[in-house]
This record gives C-alpha cells, sequence and structure tokens, in this order.
C-alpha cells in the first residue's frame, strides 16, 4: 500500500501541475495562436521551451480561483433589480455600433443639483478580447461613494468584434454620450475624469491622444472632438502605454500567438500608431493640451510590467506635461481593480487614496 501510494500521488502531481495545464496549453495554441503559415510546423514549436512557458502562465491562472466569492458577490448584486435600482440605471443605449453603458450614482450624493455632478469614465481591461460592464458594477459603486461622482462603465466593441480603432471611437462615443446627454442625469458635461485598467488603460490614453490631435479616424466633427478633449479633466490608468514593449513581454511569458491584442492592432505594423508613448512625442505644441495624468501600478505586476507606467511617466515628464506615478508595493494586476470592489478587501483604502489624492 505504502508502495502504491508513493507512486501514485508524483502522479497525480504531475498530472495536476503538468500534464493537463500542458494539454491546456497545447490546445490554445492549436485554437487560437499558431499562425496559419505555409510551412509552419506547429507540431515542432509545441516542444519548444515556449509553450512550457505558457503553461507557466496557465498555472499562474489559478490564482483567479481565490475570487469566486467576489464572482457571486457581483453577479448577485448586478442581478438584484430591486436593490440597486436606485443607483444604478443599466443598459443605456450608446454611440454608432449600438453598444450599452451603466451609469452609477453616489448613494452620498443622489441625484440632486442642476449638472453639477463631476463623471468618472471607468474602462475595464481584458487584453482587448474580453470584459464587461457587469463585471465592474461593484468597483463602479464604491467609486461613485469615494469619489462622490457618477460613474459610467461602458462596454465596448472587444475583439474580434472589434479591432483598437472600433474600440477608441466607442470610447469617444461614451464621451459624447455625456455630453449629449448628462443634463437627463444632473451630470456635469464639462468635468469628465477617465479612469482605465490594463488593456483599458491603453485605450483611456490612446482615445485622449486621438481628441487633443482631432484624428479623423475617430469620426466626429472636429469641434466636437475639441470639446470633448476639454472636457477631460485628467486621467487615472494602469496598464499598457507601449504596444510593442507589451509584445515582447507577451513573448517573454509564451502568449504571443494565444493573446489577441496583436490581432486587435490588426499587426505588428500598427502597433506604434496605437501606443501612446509613440503617438504622444508626435504632437506640436499647440496639441500637447493633454490633462494631467496619473499612473498607478503595482510593483509585483508579471502581466503588465510596472515598468510600463515608469517609461510613460518619464516621457510626459520629458515633454512638461503634468503627471504623477504612485507604485504600490506588493499589489498584483488584479487585485489593484479587485481590491476596490468590497471596503473589506486588503488594499481597498490603498489604492482609494492614491485615486482620491490624484482626482482631487
Amino acid at each position: 500500500i505504502g508502495i502504491k501510494y508513493d507512486v501514485t500521488l508524483p502522479v497525480a502531481a504531475g498530472a495536476l501541475f503538468v500534464a493537463i495545464p500542458y494539454s491546456i496549453s497545447l490546445f490554445a495554441q492549436w485554437l487560437y495562436g499558431w499562425p496559419n503559415k505555409p510551412g509552419y510546423k506547429k507540431y515542432i514549436e509545441a516542444l519548444r521551451p515556449r509553450i512550457y512557458r505558457l503553461t507557466k502562465a496557465v498555472l499562474e491562472m489559478l490564482k483567479y480561483l481565490q475570487y469566486g466569492k467576489l464572482y457571486f458577490q457581483w453577479k448577485s448584486w448586478y442581478k438584484n433589480v430591486d436593490s440597486n435600482n436606485k443607483y444604478c440605471v443599466k443598459g443605456i443605449t450608446y454611440g454608432r455600433r449600438g453598444i450599452k453603458l451603466d451609469l452609477y450614482h453616489s448613494p452620498t450624493l443622489g441625484q440632486s443639483g442642476s449638472g453639477s455632478i463631476p463623471v468618472i469614465v471607468f474602462v475595464y481591461g481584458g487584453a482587448w478580447g474580453s470584459g464587461s460592464r457587469s463585471m465592474y458594477c461593484l468597483l463602479a459603486l464604491q467609486m461613485a461613494k469615494e469619489l462622490r461622482a457618477s460613474v459610467i462603465c461602458p462596454d465596448y466593441s472587444i475583439y474580434p468584434k472589434g479591432n483598437v480603432l472600433n474600440m477608441v471611437q466607442d470610447i469617444s462615443d461614451s464621451l459624447m454620450w455625456v455630453r449629449e446627454n448628462g443634463h437627463s442625469f444632473n451630470l456635469n458635461k464639462d468635468n469628465i475624469v477617465l479612469v482605465g485598467h490594463s488593456a483599458g488603460a491603453h485605450l483611456c490614453a490612446l482615445t485622449a491622444l486621438f481628441l487633443v490631435e482631432g484624428a479623423d479616424e475617430l469620426s466626429i466633427e472636429q469641434f466636437q472632438q475639441w470639446e470633448i478633449a476639454n472636457s477631460i479633466k485628467g486621467i487615472i490608468l494602469s496598464g499598457v502605454y507601449n504596444v510593442m514593449d507589451h509584445y515582447q513581454h507577451e513573448k517573454m511569458r509564451g502568449i504571443e500567438y494565444v493573446s489577441p491584442m496583436h490581432k486587435a492592432m490588426d499587426g505588428k505594423e500598427k502597433f506604434d500608431y496605437y501606443s501612446p508613448t509613440v503617438l504622444i512625442k508626435k504632437l506640436n505644441k499647440k496639441q500637447l493640451k493633454v490633462p494631467p495624468v496619473g499612473l498607478v501600478h503595482g510593483t509585483q505586476d508579471i502581466i503588465v510590467p510596472v515598468e510600463s507606467s515608469m517609461k510613460f511617466s518619464n516621457i510626459l515628464t520629458s515633454l512638461s506635461l503634468p503627471v504623477s506615478l504612485y507604485l504600490l508595493p506588493k499589489m498584483d494586476h488584479t487585485k489593484i481593480v479587485t481590491d476596490l470592489m468590497a471596503p473589506q478587501r486588503h488594499f481597498y483604502h490603498k489604492v482609494f487614496d492614491c485615486i482620491k489624492q490624484e482626482y482631487s
């Protein structure tokens, strides 16, 4: 019995921690990742070190099991119409593609006043290929409470439904919605702050720069772009700002073929065009009216390294643009948003203190 136990335990552990993740990695590569090119030897590629790095990335995803309770909490809250309709207006159609957004009111403010409530537009992440507004209902509600503002959380055209340009257009449309319809909810259309995480941070930064530049690709009248850009009073971000740098990081982790990023960007040739760190250097002095930027990043982030924010901060500083950098020890990529969903979570006050300082 002892011999049998000694054999089966390592076999079971090997299957759990090696064979199963490796199989998942192979399947993910086969389904989503490997380039469909003549002569590409995907079966030989499956034995190269990169597949083992991808397997490690799969194992890292096991940590998301700790958010199981939080998952059921936000699911329950979002479905509970009787209790949350007082503070949330769900499923408002906006923009050229008829996408939905949710609007959260601060319980401490109600809806009193006349167009005086400041607005926060929160753009979630998800590697440009996943995520939904419902997942961030608890975060949006807490943000509305803590900052005494109304919070808008829009969906956008994630890949493969749309590319990055479509996503930026959608975020721009959500800002346009505030300007055109905010009065119905007593929102101050001239007092908007953008908050974004991960891919959402990239989209916020890119949207602001496109608006400042007056980009034709947004398909919005120039004077309207100018009005929207001037209504953005600040940007608070934690994410990706140089696409090529992030692609190199994805390669190091072995996930570049599985990740939707390069597909959402329409290929490597568009990486610079969609990189805020590159785009901002091309703006002339008249266009460098970028709102103040607050960068918040965890030092233990392995999905988007802290260097992403540090490099962006250095570039903004070199251009004499207003920027603040908050580096949070022991903080990883996920907790910086999940811990904003409930006051009892470990980093709730630490992250909100940074956001409040920048927001004020």
